[in-house]
Parts: C-alpha cells; sequence; structure tokens
C-alpha cells in the first residue's frame, strides 16, 4: 500500500508517519514545505509522481483564533487545498482519508452529534473545515471524512499548555461550559490505518462520514484537572465561557457520536485517560 500524507509534521501527521515507517509501508511524508496542497498545480505534480493508493490528509490551519483574522490563510488550505487533494485522489483512484473536526457543529445539540446532523459552524476556523468536507463530497470518489475533537499529542496542545502554565502559577481558570472528547494523536493515526487498510480491499462500499473521539466526555476544566492531577501546588478554578473570551466562538457541546465507526470498522473510542 503506497501512503501518501500531507501535515506530516502536525500531530496526526507526525504519527502517521510513524506508523507507517512501523509497519513496513511504501510512504511519502510531506510538510508545508514538500507539498503546498493550497496549490493545484503543486498538489497534482506531487500526486501524479507519487501514484498513492491511500492519501492521509492531515494538513490543515488549526489556529482557531489567527483565523479569524486570517480568513483566506484558512480557506487556501482548509478548503480548497481538501478539494485539490480530492480532485487529483479521484484523477488516480486514491482513496482519500481526510481529517475534519468537531467546529463543524454550532454546539447546541444536547447529546452527541451524529454524523447525519446538520453543520452550523461558528468560526472561520469551523466554516473552512465544514466547507473542505462538502469539496470532497462534491468530487467523490473512494473517500472517509473523519471528524475528531480535542486533539492532544506532539508539542502544541492543550496538555502541555496546561502543564506549562501550571509551572509559573499557583491558580488556573479553565472553562467549564465547552464539553467535548479529548482524543490522542496517536489513536487517530491508528484508526485511519485500520480504515485504509479495510477500504482498499475488494467490495468495501460504506464511504462517507465517520466520528472519532476519546471518552468519556469532560469540559475543558474536568480534563485540566486529570492533566494536573496530583501536581503539588496549583489549584484548578472553573470558569464560564463568557470568563474567557476568545477571537472565535466555541461550540459548548463538541461530544462526538462514534457508534458508526464501530459498527463499521471495529474501532472502539480510546479513554483518554490513559495516553495522558
Amino acid at each position: 500500500m503506497k501512503i501518501l500524507i500531507t501535515g506530516a509534521k502536525g500531530q496526526v501527521g507526525a504519527e502517521l508517519t510513524q506508523l507507517c515507517k512501523a509497519h513496513g509501508h511504501d510512504y511519502l511524508a510531506t510538510g508545508r514545505e514538500d507539498l503546498d496542497i493550497g496549490s493545484r498545480q503543486d498538489t497534482f505534480r506531487v500526486v501524479r509522481d507519487f501514484q498513492p493508493d491511500v492519501i492521509f490528509n492531515a494538513a490543515a490551519y488549526t489556529v482557531v483564533d489567527r483565523a479569524e483574522n486570517e480568513p483566506d490563510a484558512a480557506e487556501r488550505i482548509n478548503h480548497i487545498g481538501a478539494l485539490n487533494l480530492a480532485e487529483a485522489a479521484f484523477e488516480v483512484g486514491a482513496v482519500l482519508l481526510h481529517i475534519s473536526t468537531d467546529f463543524v457543529f454550532d454546539g447546541i445539540k444536547e447529546g452527541p452529534y451524529e454524523e447525519q446532523d446538520s453543520c452550523a459552524p461558528l468560526s472561520v476556523y469551523g466554516r473552512t473545515k465544514y466547507e473542505g468536507e462538502r469539496a470532497v463530497r462534491h468530487v467523490g470518489g473512494r473517500y472517509i471524512i473523519l471528524r475528531t475533537s480535542w486533539v492532544f499529542g506532539g508539542k502544541v496542545n492543550f496538555v502541555n499548555t496546561m502543564r506549562r502554565l501550571a509551572e509559573d502559577r499557583d491558580e488556573l481558570n479553565v472553562v467549564s461550559d465547552q464539553r467535548g472528547g479529548p482524543t490522542p494523536a496517536s489513536e487517530i493515526a491508528g484508526a485511519l490505518i485500520d480504515i485504509a487498510t479495510k477500504v482498499t480491499k475488494p467490495g468495501f462500499e460504506d464511504w462517507g462520514i465517520y466520528h472519532f473521539s476519546g471518552a468519556p466526555a469532560v469540559s475543558w476544566y474536568e480534563f485540566a484537572c486529570e492533566i494536573l492531577r496530583g501536581h503539588p501546588k496549583v489549584q484548578v478554578y472553573p470558569i464560564p465561557s463568557s470568563g474567557y473570551p476568545t477571537p472565535a466562538a466555541r461550540p459548548a457541546n463538541s461530544v462526538l457520536n462514534c457508534q458508526k465507526i464501530q459498527n463499521v470498522f471495529g474501532i472502539e473510542q480510546p479513554n483518554w485517560r490513559e495516553f495522558l
């Protein structure tokens, strides 16, 4: 199985690269300097040259608050980049596995979001990721869109931010009215490899959108308390979202229903506590 990875230096992309290496796959791991997915010409050049069986699109503009002031940059990667990869994958007959996000929802639903629920993103980041989803679906072909949430792994993430702040402060205020499923980047990569193995076999037809996130669902405050459990000095206090205003609005409910991915692929939600 020949695999092309975009966003190879990100949290999920780095994990995918390590798994492909460990499993002995023929892979090409690309970062921004190797492949600009916002460029149709560059995307088609790389895909045509490598002729992959599977493309993992882990590239994304993910700086949620900055995206409010840089909508064109977010659009170029999250929407146009997804479109370019979908069309290139279609041309060479590759399977596209595209990573999306809980931010495509507005968060007002009381229960967990299912794949068929209506999308109503609140931010530039959420809107451009949703447009990327729509582009992949419009091109068609063989694709899986994997929505996930609250990713942690690598260097830049909520877990490391809490640990860093705890070294310099005695108290931390953390939002308690936003809920979701923290998801280890390593488990997202593992799920993608498992999916790729199954969808490239003859006869697979269950293309479309799937949800995958960690369990149990918690608030950011509860997540922070678990991250800093046993810390000798820092106290963590809950605050409402209004007490920590940000340029981009976040969905209050980011909990994803992950039953479909278990039914089709046998992939269960990971317990995020085991990965801290």
